[in-house]
């Protein structure tokens, strides 16, 4: 696939990460529930990725689709004091791939990013691989590396 799927796809096979794709059809709204949903996957294993304003500059969070984020937490883990969500266009710009389709891997330009620490409870992680429609399933020490 090197050459031809997302940037997200590419980076994985220039480093050599064991990786599987899996395709489904995109829902309407919440596409990380629907993901997990369309893919049979526990909504705990599978992540969506969130850009946010970290005190005036962009960060990437990486969570679970069950869940929310904890802003105030998000900025104490990253050494900041306030984070708010991204403008869409903004994380859109800076990451290089549309809203319900943002992966952590692969991004336009590298954001200091926070994984949460459940993702080291499965074997194995989904996350969007770059399109909306796509995930990829690979190690959690493969995403945080």
């Amino acid at each position: 696939m090197a050459g031809r799927g997302t940037p997200a796809t590419q980076r994985l096979e220039r480093d050599g990460v064991a990786h599987v794709l899996h395709a489904y059809e995109p829902g309407a709204g919440s596409y990380g529930a629907a993901g997990a949903a369309a893919l049979q996957v526990e909504p705990e294993r599978m992540f969506k990725t969130l850009l946010v304003d970290l005190d005036g500059r962009l960060a990437c969070a990486v969570v679970p689709v069950s869940g929310s984020l904890d802003l105030k937490a998000l900025a104490a883990v990253l050494g900041g004091k306030r984070a708010a969500m991204a403008e869409p266009a903004a994380a859109e710009r800076s990451s290089g791939y549309v809203v319900g389709g943002i992966s952590p891997l692969g991004q336009r330009t590298l954001l200091r990013t926070a994984v949460d620490e459940t993702a080291e409870l499965f074997d194995t992680v989904l996350v969007s691989a770059g399109r909306r429609g796509l995930s990829v399933e690979l190690a959690p020490t493969d995403l945080v590396r």
